[in-house]
């Protein structure tokens, strides 16, 4: 056996090895959780209100150059060697940017300003089943099945239950808030298949830097275009950008990692605990433990449930399909 066969195989066991799969998605959802309450703290830092659309853009471009940047350096440093990518992966890095950082974090940023951080991190949790939906009926990825559809139709009614109360969670705007983290989970879903697809011919390092960098001044410069100017800028604000950068950063690269070697349900599976993770830090650094009752709590069992169901149930090997 070639010695780069070996090198290959041995990256594969220790990438799909169950302690390197727990720990790495425990680490990038508890990251992505903790990016809720952040960014409401950055809007407070930077004096960004709820109307300032522009100002919303900016502060999420700033965040993903810097986060591609800080990825690619990281990169860098543990490959031990300077990552560029392929001149053919050039337009993978720009359409998944689109998608990814763009497309989604447009809706996510937006909407984040209109809802608060637990409705948000149980809306969001819905993206495992919008990733469903879109690789199985527009891709064909997937196959659907009994407990698949089941498992969708659970989760979906965690986010319903929770916008029948009044307000939910700390208010919002249904429409600017709640329908704007949605649009973000689907723009995320086309970004995932995209994703598991191109790590297939490039390091997923190198697709999260470099898409994070291209998106990330492409949302900078529009939010300028828009008049965006940051006026007010603390210390506490910055180290806030900062973190959301390392966030994105460390994140999307480990979970690209995940997919590239392992199938998409055993790392799906770990989804679940995302939002878990926001609606616990959303309440600890937003104090939106005030208000919080039987109703969302039960809404968030729900999507969690569901997401379970879809990883669990809906891949046993004796399904019926349905599609």
């Amino acid at each position: 056996m070639k010695y780069s066969n070996i090198n290959k195989f041995n990256k594969n066991k220790i990438f799909s090895s169950i302690i390197f799969v727990t720990l790495g998605a425990l680490v990038s959802c508890f990251l992505w959780g903790s990016a809720y309450p952040m960014i409401k703290l950055g809007y407070k830092e930077f004096a960004i209100g709820p109307e300032m659309m522009s100002l919303q853009i900016l502060f999420a471009g700033i965040r993903f150059t810097l986060a591609g940047v800080l990825a690619i350096l990281l990169g860098c440093i543990i490959q031990r060697k300077v990552l560029l990518p392929k001149k053919s992966s050039i337009p993978m890095i720009l359409k998944l940017s689109m998608f990814q950082t763009v497309g989604q974090y447009f809706f996510f940023y937006v909407g984040l300003a209109h809802t608060s951080g637990v409705r948000a991190s149980i809306v969001q949790g819905t993206n495992v089943f919008v990733v469903l939906i879109i690789s199985s009926l527009i891709f064909r990825q997937e196959k659907l099945s009994f407990g698949k559809v089941l498992g969708c139709t659970i989760g979906f009614l965690g986010v319903v239950l929770v916008n029948l109360t009044d307000g939910g969670i700390g208010g919002g705007n249904i429409i600017f808030g709640d329908l704007f983290i949605f649009l973000s989970t689907v723009a995320y879903a086309f970004s995932s298949v995209l994703l598991k697809e191109y790590t297939k011919k490039e390091d997923p390092v190198v697709l999260s830097g470099y898409q994070f960098t291209a998106g990330g001044l492409m949302m900078t410069v529009v939010g300028i275009l828009m008049g965006g100017q940051l006026v007010t800028v603390t210390y506490r604000g910055i180290a806030d950008l900062i973190y959301l950068a390392f966030v994105s950063a460390v994140a999307y690269s480990v979970w690209g990692i995940l997919m590239k070697y392992n199938p998409v349900s055993r790392v799906s599976v770990y989804g679940f605990l995302a939002p878990v993770f926001g609606v616990i830090t959303s309440i600890i650094l937003l104090n939106e433990g005030i208000g919080f009752g039987l109703i969302h709590l039960t809404a968030l069992i729900l999507v969690s449930t569901g997401i379970i169901i879809v990883n669990k149930v809906g891949n046993d090997s004796c399904r019926r399909h349905i599609i």
